[in-house]
C-alpha cells in the first residue's frame, strides 16, 4: 500500500513539473496589445492593436515572424468619421466564415466614445498567396458622444447554436452590447436586437474615462461544455506597470445571456468570476481572446512585463477545466 502511495505521489509531482513546463512555454519577448489569434494550415495568425493593424505569424506558437500591416494607409471613411484618427487601429478580431476571413477592428479617439468598429475581408491570410489581398467594407457600428451610452470598440464575432452572428463589443460607459448580425457579417440585422450582457456601475459622465470602480472592456465569448463563456477585463491597461487589468468570466446557456458568474450574480449587474490577474513579474492581464488547436483551448491576452519597464507582451495559456467546467488558467 505504502508501495503504491509512494508510486502515486511521485506520479502526480511528475505530472505537475510537466504541468508546469506546458503552462510557463508561451511566455514571449513578441510586443502586443489586443492580440487575436486564427490558425490557416499550419500557421498561426496573430492579429493586434498598431498602425494599420499589427499582424504577426508563427509556426509554433512560440517564434513570431512580423508581417506587413493590414492597411498601408489609413481607411478613408474612418478619417472621416473620427476627426483625432491617424491610423493607430485598436483591437482586431478575426474569423473565418463562408470562404472569407472577416477582420473587425475599432479606430476611436481615445478616452471618447468617439468610435467606429469597420471589417475588411481576405481570401487567404497567407501574403505570398496570389488571392492575397484585403477589402475593406467600411463601418459597421459607430458611437457618437452626445447621442450614445456605449462604446463602439473592442469587437469580437460569435455564432449562436442556430449559426446566427453576433457581435459583442464595448468599452466603459454602460458596458458590453451585444447586437445581432446580417448574413454577410458586414451590417446589423434588421429589425436590430441589441443586448447589454456586461456592465459596472458607474457615476456617469458622457466624456468621463475615468469611472473609478466601473471599468470593463474587452468582451470575447467562447463557447465549451454546452455553454457560452463571456470573458471580459476589468479595470485599466495602457498604464505599464501601474496597469491594473484583470480577466473575469461569466457563463449563460445563452448567448443573449444572462450570464452568470460562479455565485449566480449577473454580469450586467457588476458579476464577474476572477480568471487571472497580474503578479509580481506580470501586471495588467487583459483583452484576452480563447481559442481550441489541434484538441487543446488556449488563453491569449497582454500584459506588461515588470522585469523589461512595463512592455506590453503576448501571453499564452493552456486552459483548463474544473469539475463545475469552470475556465482555470495558471500561471
Amino acid at each position: 500500500m505504502k508501495s503504491r502511495l509512494r508510486i502515486i505521489i511521485a506520479l502526480c509531482g511528475f505530472m505537475l513539473i510537466v504541468f508546469n513546463k506546458v503552462s510557463a512555454q508561451n511566455f514571449t519577448d513578441v510586443i502586443v496589445h489586443d492580440p487575436m489569434m486564427i490558425k490557416q494550415g499550419d500557421t498561426y495568425f496573430l492579429f493586434c492593436t498598431g498602425r494599420g493593424i499589427s499582424v504577426f505569424s508563427s509556426k509554433d506558437l512560440k517564434d513570431w515572424k512580423k508581417e506587413k500591416p493590414v492597411f498601408d494607409t489609413p481607411p478613408l471613411w474612418a478619417v472621416e468619421a473620427v476627426p483625432t484618427f491617424k491610423g493607430h487601429i485598436w483591437a482586431p478580431d478575426i474569423s473565418f466564415h463562408n470562404g472569407l476571413y472577416y477582420l473587425y477592428y475599432s479606430v476611436s479617439a481615445f478616452g471618447k466614445n468617439t468610435s467606429c468598429i469597420g471589417v475588411a475581408t481576405n481570401k487567404t491570410l497567407d501574403p505570398t498567396d496570389s488571392n492575397f489581398k484585403w477589402i475593406d467594407h467600411g463601418k459597421v457600428i459607430q458611437s457618437v458622444p452626445g447621442r450614445d451610452l456605449w462604446n463602439a470598440i473592442d469587437p469580437n464575432l460569435s455564432y449562436d447554436e442556430n449559426q446566427q452572428p453576433w457581435l459583442t463589443f464595448g468599452s466603459f460607459w454602460s458596458g458590453m452590447k451585444l447586437v445581432k448580425m446580417d448574413a454577410s457579417l458586414t451590417e446589423v440585422a434588421q429589425p436590430e436586437e441589441w443586448y447589454t450582457i456586461s456592465k459596472r456601475d458607474r457615476s456617469f459622465k458622457q466624456d468621463d474615462y475615468n469611472p473609478g470602480e466601473a471599468a470593463v472592456e474587452a468582451p470575447f465569448i467562447f463557447k465549451k461544455n454546452g455553454y457560452y463563456y463571456l470573458f471580459v477585463s476589468f479595470d485599466y491597461c495602457c498604464k505599464g506597470v501601474e496597469s491594473t487589468y484583470k480577466v473575469v468570466v461569466g457563463r449563460s446557456k445563452s448567448i443573449k445571456g444572462p450570464f452568470l458568474d460562479k455565485e449566480g450574480i449577473k454580469m450586467d449587474e457588476g458579476g464577474g468570476s476572477l480568471l487571472i490577474e497580474g503578479n509580481k513579474d506580470w501586471n495588467g492581464v487583459g483583452h484576452n481572446s480563447a481559442y481550441t488547436f489541434d484538441g487543446k483551448d488556449y488563453f491569449v491576452s497582454h500584459a506588461y512585463d515588470a522585469n523589461d519597464d512595463g512592455k506590453p507582451k503576448l501571453i499564452i495559456r493552456e486552459m483548463a477545466w474544473d469539475g463545475e467546467k469552470w475556465p482555470i488558467i495558471s500561471w
